[in-house]
């Protein structure tokens, strides 16, 4: 594993460790710093949090080669697979853990039911760049999760937090949230950075060559990713670091349906994929695709339909308080598992 991952790659556990100490003393030391950085708002979309999201995707989003995304396109199953397992099989898993594990909190249940609708469209690109997945079949994953998310986000908010619940006789407690609302987040979070990375790559590549982009230029730019992970982290969790460290017990309450999710999600597809022959790649970037959600649309929707302070938000702070320490942990367990299952050179 060693040779695969730079040391920057190796000891990201260590450095998101950091970060999210490092934000949590941050936002307890400076307790007006949570409505300072609220301040700094284009509409309703922080910048603090927007600029993070950026400095962490451009590079991946640069490193996509935009001219063999037609043959990912090509490539149906691969596609059918992760719309499944993102728009079907992902929320329903939420929603039985949520109300399973859950049963008696139902604002940390609904919170959760919310972050599994996200589905992700920013992170997940960093994970499968540390997993060697094939980055134009994740580009092409996130830009359908995109679209998908602005037609279906709302509906299927209404249909597992209103009406699933009234046929089973659960009580539960629907959202009201705008298309425009949703496809805001996703044009600022994803557009302006896949615009960025498609137009760099377009020019460069013409004005330098294709030996100078990949040699020179990309691996310049690709440490400012993990950069702007580390910033992100560090900006949640002093914006949340309070309802973290003043309720514990609540934390660890939600963290088990969110573990239990990761775990059912990744593994699930991505033994699924090694037994339908799908090469290494490609399975890789489909098991990432499917684990991740979009916290910040998560915790943009709990704030903003039952506010800053509810159990909602907390548990979509939660969210990547959880995720990302798993799924660092789950690259290590992708890279031991492709040379256990996929012993020859992926063609």
């Amino acid at each position: 594993m060693n040779e695969r991952l730079s040391t920057l790659d190796r000891l990201l556990p260590v450095w998101i460790g950091l970060a999210m100490v490092g934000g949590i003393i941050l936002g307890r030391g400076f307790p007006d710093l949570n409505d300072q950085l609220e301040k700094v708002k284009i509409d309703t979309v922080s910048l603090p949090i927007a600029i993070g999201l950026f400095a962490m995707m451009y590079p991946v989003l640069a490193k996509v080669k935009y001219r063999s995304v037609g043959t990912v396109v090509a490539d149906r199953r691969s596609l059918v697979m992760s719309l499944v397992l993102n728009w079907i099989i992902g929320p329903a898993v939420m929603f039985a853990l949520a109300w399973l594990l859950l049963p008696d909190l139902p604002e940390y249940r609904t919170g959760l039911i919310i972050v599994g609708l996200a589905r992700c469209i920013a992170m997940v690109l960093i994970w499968n760049d540390l997993a060697r997945g094939n980055r134009e079949l994740a580009a092409v994953l996130v830009a359908i999760n995109s679209l998908f998310q602005i037609v279906a986000y709302s509906l299927l908010g209404w249909f597992y937090l209103d009406l699933l619940p009234g046929w089973l006789g659960l009580d539960s407690k629907g959202i009201n949230v705008t298309v425009w609302a949703i496809a805001k987040s996703v044009l600022i979070f994803l557009g302006v950075p896949l615009l960025a990375g498609f137009f760099t790559r377009t020019y460069l590549e013409r004005a330098k060559g294709s030996d100078w982009y990949e040699n020179t230029f990309l691996p310049k730019i690709g440490p400012i990713a993990l950069y702007g992970l580390l910033y992100t982290i560090v900006i949640l969790f002093a914006l949340q670091g309070d309802q973290i460290t003043n309720r514990p017990l609540d934390v660890a309450r939600i963290a088990l349906p969110l573990l239990a999710y990761f775990a059912i999600m990744w593994f699930g597809s991505f033994f699924t994929g090694i037994r339908m022959r799908i090469p290494y790649d490609r399975n890789a970037s489909i098991a990432f695709t499917a684990a991740g959600n979009n916290f910040e649309l998560a915790i943009a929707v709990a704030i903003g339909v039952f506010g800053v302070s509810s159990g909602q938000a907390l548990a979509g702070v939660v969210g990547p308080l959880i995720e990302v320490p798993v799924l660092v942990g789950l690259v290590y367990v992708s890279l031991w598992a492709q040379r256990r299952f996929y012993p020859l050179p992926t063609p």
